[in-house]
Order: C-alpha cells, then structure tokens, then sequence
C-alpha cells in the first residue's frame, strides 16, 4: 500500500514536470492542498479539532469544484490565507498557484481526496515527503537537499539527548522541522513520558521555536508542526522567516538541536549598478561571539553557545573543517573546551547526505556556570566513519545502525561510560580523550581517528566496485570544495 500510494504521488509529479512545474513546485503545491485535506480530517471525528479554517475555504469547497471555478477558487483561497494574521498566514505567506491547466489541478485535488492522511504511518508520509525533497534536490542542482538531516540521525540525536517535558527546544536553521517532530515524538511517547494536561499544554505551545531563512521551507516547517498539534492557527508561529545569525535576541534555552547548513561562507547577493550580481561575504560583528569570521559553521557554533541556558544542552551536526580550522575555528574550539563540557563527538560516514562528499560530525555539550578552570575534563569520540559505507538508494542510514552509538553514549547516565576502545581491541570505535591530550593537539584539533582503514590495507577483500568508485568521486568533491575555499581566500586579498 505505501509502494502504491508513493508511486501515484510520483507518476503525478511526472505528468506536471512535463508542463514546466518543477519538484520544487509540485512539492509546495502539494503541500497546501495535503495541509487543508488533513485538517479537513482532524476537524472531524474521532479528532474533531477546532482549526479554524474559513468555511468558505474548507476543502470541502475545493473537491466541489472542476473547471475554471476550481482555479479561480483555489487563486482567491491562497490569497486570503496569505492575508491572515497568526500561522496560517505565515503558511500561506505570498503563495501562488503554479498548476496552470486546471484539469491537471483537479486530477491532484481528486488523487488527494482518495486518501485519509491523517491515518497513515509518520513513516509512510514520511517516505513520500523525503522522496519529493530527494528528487527536489536532484533537480534543482543546489544542493536544497543538504539542508534534509537523515532521520534515523535526529531520532539517534533526541534518544541520546532525552529531553524532558516542560523544558524549551530551539532550533536556529530549522529546515523543515525534522528534530521539532523527533523531540515531540519522543516525549509524546508514553514509554518515556505520562503527560499531564499543563505538560501537554506547554508541549503545544511554549517547547519549540525556529528560525529559518528560506521562505518556501520555514512554509513546510509550519505546516509539519500544526498537523503535528504544535501551535494553532490563532497564535504566533513557533518558527520565524528569519537569518538567526544577525543578533542575540535574548532569548535562551533548555535544548538547542541543529544542523545548520553546509557551506562555509555566510553571504549576501546584490545587484551593482552594471546589473550584474555579486556576492558579498557576511560578517557578524557581535558582542557575544568570541571570533569575527565569515565562516557561516563557526558563526553557528558561537550563537548556539549564546542561545543555550546556563545549564542548557547542545547538539550540532557540523562539517569537519570545524574541528581543524586554524585562525578563528581554533579561538572558537578552545573557548567551546573552556566555557562548556564538550563531552562527546560522532564522526558520521560519508554517503548519508544529498550533498556529495560531505564529511559531518556531531557535536554535544553542556553550558556551564562560568568557572577559573576548562570546563572540558574528556571527550569522548564514536568514530563511525572508518571501515563504514553507506548510500542514499541502496544502503541508506538506518536508526538500528546507531544503536551502538546510543548504548556508548549511555543517555541515562553518560559519567557511566566505558570505552570499547583497548590495547586488546584496537578496534573498538568509541574512546575518551582527556584535556591535557587535546589541548596539545596542532591548533587544538577535535579531529581525531585512530582506526585503521581496511580498504587501505585488506586487499583481498576490496570493496564493491561502485563503493570505491562512490568514495573516489566523493573525495574528489571534497578536495573541489577545499580549492574553492583556497581561491575565494586569494581573491580577497
């Protein structure tokens, strides 16, 4: 049944690319009319959810119609949402119908309306939606992909975290809300969490708030986090359109989980006045941050630090050049050992993002109240890297692949830990590191390994062909996007 309802979402996406509507577009559209369908659902029994969509525009009035009158109605229903005030005006901030053959429209409407959403799996919604954002990527060339966390990550991510009800989560470049989503499962799960009614409450309204700087996403973000129950339709979005980079809002929190977006440099376009477009690196001069660059990661590492409670609690995907970068990314690591216990690193395999070449670890530490001596006593480092070989289609991430990881991490007590790494098992992928060790280590670098990498040695059992190839071209980009950088540096100066 999941097979057969992804392929009539896909065969659809198909007959529209042929009119010029790009994934993108079809995404978006598929996204409003999906959002009044299911809340035409939870307004019914056995939810019967107040929402407050306008009779007038309930989607009722939608499959009613065909023809012209279908078009016009679903024109003049996006505009008047877009006027609202509260969330549904931020979800239909500024959209547009990009369907325009409305026999096509309502062939979509009618596929629509075959279906009882709200009654599927997360995952099987969850399958559609990721294929879409996968293919989103594919077709647009940009990368739109990388900003999407593999799930069994996050999920990997909020059981290691275990974050409690009553306390409030943050996240500064939200994308579509995949770890707000993980942490409402989480602690809506009642073998974790028996909720009372004001926990309940606080979940819906106080837990979360986002920032996100591309339009079309923080509008997909919205819709995933309402028919999620989180927020309603009156009150004010848990999620701004907005560069949370700019300044401290003064806001701070219990948990901040995040992966910002890969791309070192923080940067703005313009017109000059030959209109032709230039880009201009962005530099947060800010008070509260302990270097000045234009690195976009290191920026996002400083104002996480800022965002956090005295005794708030992090985790950050993060590339590798954080780990090792000279000048401002050293200045930053030793004030991150200083200030908090950076007490753990995951290093992740290649292969588990949309964006090539990608090598991205995770981040976790503690605030702490200002003290004279670091903070950091040890880190300790997962390195599930090394000898480990994943791919988008065939052999995608899977959450069991990280149990391992959450056993190491040991969430309900982590000053319980014990290393799998010895003198006796030379293999073992998880290993403390204390202070004094990192401290001396060449620009303070967190990038440490120590296993070996059986393709390099094991040349009896080499692996698949398209494995090495895969790895080949992935260390090529890597290497593409490193010159890169070296060049934009030189023509600066």
């Amino acid at each position: 049944m999941t097979e057969a309802l992804v392929s009539k979402v896909w065969s659809f996406c198909n007959v529209l690319k042929d009119d010029g509507v790009s994934y993108g577009d079809y995404l978006e559209q598929l996204t409003y009319l999906l959002f009044l369908k299911m809340a035409d659902e939870y307004s019914k029994p056995p939810y019967n959810r107040k929402l407050g969509i306008p009779k007038e525009y309930n989607w009722e009035t939608i499959v009613s119609k065909r023809g012209a009158e279908l078009e016009t109605h679903y024109v003049t229903l996006l505009r008047e949402f877009g006027q609202k005030s509260g969330m549904l005006g931020k979800i239909f901030f500024k959209s547009q119908n990009k369907i325009s053959d409305p026999a096509k429209l309502y062939r979509l409407v009618q596929m629509i309306d075959q279906e009882s959403w709200v009654k599927l799996g997360t995952d099987v919604k969850g399958d559609i939606y990721e294929g879409l954002l996968e293919k989103n990527a594919e077709d647009t060339k940009s990368g739109a992909g990388q900003y999407f966390t593999p799930r069994a990550l996050i999920r990997a991510i909020v059981e290691c975290m275990r974050p409690e009800p009553e306390k409030t989560i943050a996240d500064p470049a939200c994308g579509t809300g995949g770890f707000f989503l993980a942490v409402y499962d989480f602690i809506t799960n009642k073998d974790n969490y028996q909720l009372n009614k004001d926990q309940l409450q606080f979940l819906k309204y106080k837990t979360f708030k986002g920032w996100e700087i591309v339009q079309s996403t923080a509008r997909l973000c919205l819709m995933n986090l309402f028919l999620h129950n989180i927020g309603d339709l009156d009150n004010l979005p848990p999620v701004e359109r907005a560069d949370s980079l700019i300044a401290d809002n003064g806001l701070r929190f219990d948990y901040v989980l995040t992966n910002p977006p890969f791309g070192k440099k923080s940067s703005m376009t313009f017109t000059n006045e030959e209109g032709e477009e230039e880009g201009e690196d962005l530099v947060y001069n800010r008070q509260d941050f302990w270097a000045t660059t234009s690195n976009k990661q290191l920026n996002f590492v400083q104002h996480i630090h800022t965002m956090l409670k005295v005794d708030g609690k992090a985790a950050v995907v993060v590339p590798d050049n954080v780990l090792f970068e000279g000048g401002a990314g050293e200045t930053v690591r030793k004030k991150l050992l200083e200030t908090t216990d950076l007490h753990t690193i995951l290093r992740l395999p290649t292969g588990i993002f949309y964006k090539p070449g990608v090598k991205a670890n995770v981040i976790f530490f503690d605030n702490c109240p200002a003290g004279k001596n670091a903070q950091t006593k040890e880190v300790w480092i997962y390195d599930f890297r090394t000898n480990m070989h994943f791919t988008l289609k065939k052999d995608p991430l899977k959450f069991e692949d990280l149990k391992e990881f959450i056993e190491c991490y040991h969430p309900a007590n982590r000053h319980k830990r014990k290393e799998t790494f010895s003198e006796k098992n030379p293999e073992g992928r998880w290993r403390k590191f204390n202070y004094d060790e990192i401290i001396i280590q060449d620009k303070t670098s967190l990038d440490i390994f120590w296993l070996k990498d059986k393709s390099l040695t094991d040349l009896d059992n080499l692996p698949d062909p398209d494995v090495l190839a895969r790895e080949i071209i992935e260390n090529i980009e890597a290497g593409l996007e490193s010159f890169k950088g070296i060049i934009e540096k030189l023509g600066q100066k």
